[in-house]
């Protein structure tokens, strides 16, 4: 959490405020978060939920509920932000469209000098990372990606960006997923069944996945079949969401 935190604060473009959806991290986290305010000239605000399990889904919509901007960036707490991961993300937006990148994978052999040397900053050729042509920044071919109305198998939750209004409109996340997976595309095969379009950020938006145990997948067959219903019956508006935050 400080990595990604350090990262996002020293953005070329910075953030409206930070936004931090914390299911249930114990409290040395919230001691961090506290301490990073206290110095930011940037609001951070922090919602916390008991751990009861898995429930990105609920945090999420109890965060964005409270959103004060119109456009959303979203990351997961284990990446680490290109210094120019938002100014790509904005340049990027277009209306009635949601923005997905890719995730360059720092690897599990290269944490100790991860954290001891708080490296935020990463090269093509540094060592500790993986897919590492996802490090290229080439706002040229990134312009070359358009918005359209198929759903990519290379969206993720990590690196995503979209109307807040779009999700509004679709109940916002469905907390009945509860157990890792498929919240994140699920909500997005919603958002395009209400005709928003999806583009792909390649070369531009880059973040730096920090290596992590699996998280555990027993809930993942009864959230993809949440998920292909969502996709057969076209679903638009999900009933446990967003919208209990609102008022």
């Amino acid at each position: 959490m400080e990595l990604v935190l350090l990262s996002a604060l020293r953005q070329s473009s910075p953030p409206d405020e930070i936004l931090v959806a914390d299911d249930g991290s114990g409290p040395e986290t919230k001691t961090l978060i506290e301490n990073f305010q206290k110095t930011s000239n940037i609001q951070i605000r922090h919602f916390w939920q008991e751990d009861i399990g898995f429930r990105k889904a609920a945090i999420l919509n109890k965060a964005i509920a409270v959103a004060e901007g119109e456009y959303i960036i979203q990351i997961d707490g284990d990446c680490i932000l290109h210094r120019d991961f938002v100014k790509d993300h904005l340049a990027c937006q277009q209306k009635n469209t949601f923005l997905y990148g890719s995730r360059v994978n720092i690897q599990k052999g290269f944490l100790p000098k991860l954290i001891n040397k708080k490296k935020i900053d990463f090269k093509f050729w540094d060592k500790g990372i993986k897919k590492r042509t996802r490090t290229l920044r080439i706002p040229i071919l990134a312009a070359l990606y358009k918005a359209n109305k198929g759903l990519s198998k290379k969206i993720r939750g990590c690196n995503i960006s979209y109307w807040r209004k779009d999700i509004i409109a679709v109940n916002g996340y469905n907390e009945a997923f509860v157990g890792w997976g498929r919240e994140d595309s699920e909500i997005i095969v919603r958002m395009m069944n209400n005709g928003v379009l999806g583009k792909r950020l390649r070369y531009r938006g880059i973040v730096y996945h920090i290596w992590h145990q699996i998280k555990d997948k027993g809930n993942l067959k009864q959230n993809t079949h949440m998920e292909d219903i969502a996709k057969s019956t076209q679903t638009i508006w999900c009933k446990n969401g967003i919208d209990k935050y609102l008022f």
